[in-house]
Parts: structure tokens; sequence; C-alpha cells
């Protein structure tokens, strides 16, 4: 598919129904999550932050985001999402510019957040708002999908009234897509799908609602975050731990079969 085709089938995905978009961290885990059979994938700054042995929050660079984007796209046909943080820019010329590179590397579409990791805060809403508006201006220049995020619930503000209002802002300068990455029960989610009428993003949680209770709650799109990354670390850890220990291999009961691995690296 063309990056064109690529970007058509994004904004369809998110005209009706739920669908699963997890994130990858390398181009084995895509071409996994691919041959699986996921209609989109995302990137994930904390999972590309552990794999270049860094922690999340700033621990990447721009150029190495559009480099790693461009290795994904290349990898599959799916549409990609990319977590973008906060464009890498503090300006609106800036936060353009890195939507058209990540354009330039064959993203489908893209996000920016309103948390500012240098000064350790959230963005006043019409600070946020004008760069959301900046970024949509650029995605809709290359057919890109921008969802914007409202980051309070990671940062421990708890007012959804705020978060909510943050979104409707959001979507008012022109984002297609609505995430607060956090939200955790169906009640809560259903309040802030009816509020922002637009498609909406959630994070799936370990003690969330499942995939069935967030359509069933008007979720048009679910998304991982680093949690598969996290996974994948910690069967290595416990592996390792093993080995460190008893001396036994038990950890390749669990490994990736032969024949998962021939579906998905087998035309590379």
């Amino acid at each position: 598919m063309t990056a064109a085709e690529r970007r058509a089938r994004f904004h369809q995905l998110h005209t009706a129904g739920t669908f699963v978009m997890p994130n990858p961290w390398d181009v084995g885990s895509a071409l996994i999550l691919a041959s699986l059979g996921f209609p989109a994938l995302a990137t994930t700054s904390a999972g590309l932050s552990w794999s270049l042995g860094r922690m999340d929050y700033g621990g990447l660079q721009r150029n190495e985001l559009v480099e790693h984007v461009r290795a994904l796209a290349a990898a599959t046909d799916l549409p990609l999402n990319v977590d973008s943080e906060r464009c890498f820019a503090d300006d609106l010329a800036g936060v353009a510019e890195t939507v058209g590179l990540l354009a330039d590397a064959g993203a489908a579409g893209c996000s920016i957040e309103d948390w500012d990791p240098a000064v350790g805060t959230i963005d006043p809403v019409a600070t946020a708002a004008e760069r959301v508006a900046a970024a949509a201006e650029a995605t809709r220049a290359h057919g890109m999908v921008l969802t914007a995020r409202a980051e309070n619930l990671l940062h421990g503000i708890t007012d959804l009234d705020d978060t909510i209002a943050r979104l409707v802002a959001y979507r008012a300068a022109g984002a297609d897509v609505l995430y607060a990455p956090g939200l955790a029960d169906t009640a809560t989610i259903a309040r802030v799908v009816a509020a922002v009428g637009a498609p909406v993003n959630v994070l799936a949680l370990g003690s969330g609602p499942s995939v069935p209770e967030l359509t069933a709650a008007g979720v048009r799109r679910v998304s991982i975050g680093g949690s598969l990354a996290r996974a994948a670390y910690g069967a290595l850890v416990r592996g390792a731990r093993e080995l460190l220990g008893p001396g036994t291999s038990g950890y390749t009961a669990d490994g990736i079969g032969g024949a998962d691995l021939s579906a998905a690296f087998g035309a590379m």
C-alpha cells in the first residue's frame, strides 16, 4: 500500500466499530503483530526508549524517532500511528515541522500531548489548543490522523472535568482523535466518549475494562502503550534470573514458536 492508501485506511478505521492498535518497539515486534492480524500499529516512546537503554520522557531525539518510524513503516503495509510526544518543539513552526518529517517517514497518524517534561507541568489549555491547531493544520496537509492527548491522569491530576474540557478544546482545534491515557473504568470512559463527540482512544490497562467492555462504552480505538514491551522485558528478566539461580531453562517453554516466527519473518 502507498502512504496515501495507508492514511485513507487509518481514517476509515475510525469511522465505525472498535479496533485494537498495539504498539511494537522494533521491526521484529512490528512484523509479529502484523502477522497476527491487527489492522494498524503504533509506536511507543516508552518501548523505543527502553530498546535504546533509556527511560521514557525526554529520552528520545526527534531524528531517532523519525528513523524508527521510517523502519517500521517500511516493514509492514499497516497504517502506523506515531507517539510523537510534544512533537519535539516548543514553537508552532517546530510542531508543524515534526509532523512533516513523520509524514515523509511514512506515518499515517501522529499525536501531540500537553505535558511539558522540561518544566514538569501540563500546558495551559489555551497554549495546548494552539499547539494542537498547528499540528492539525500540518496533518491535514498530509492526509494524516491527529490524536490530541490530555496527560492529566498520568501526572496525578484527577479532575475529570478539566480533562474533558481539554479534550473538547483539542477537538475544536482540529484533532481527529482524543486520548486521555489513564482512564480506568467504563463509566468514566463512557462519560468522556459522550462529552467529546469524536473518536476516543483508550489505553488498555491490566486492571481496566476489556476490549468488549470498551466497545460497549463507545471507544473507537484501543492502544496498549509500552505494556507489550514491558512484558517482553519482564520475560527476559525472569529467564535470566532462572539461569543465574537454579540454572534451569524452563523459560524456553514460553518462547515464540518457529511457525509464528516463520509467519512473521518468512517473507523478509
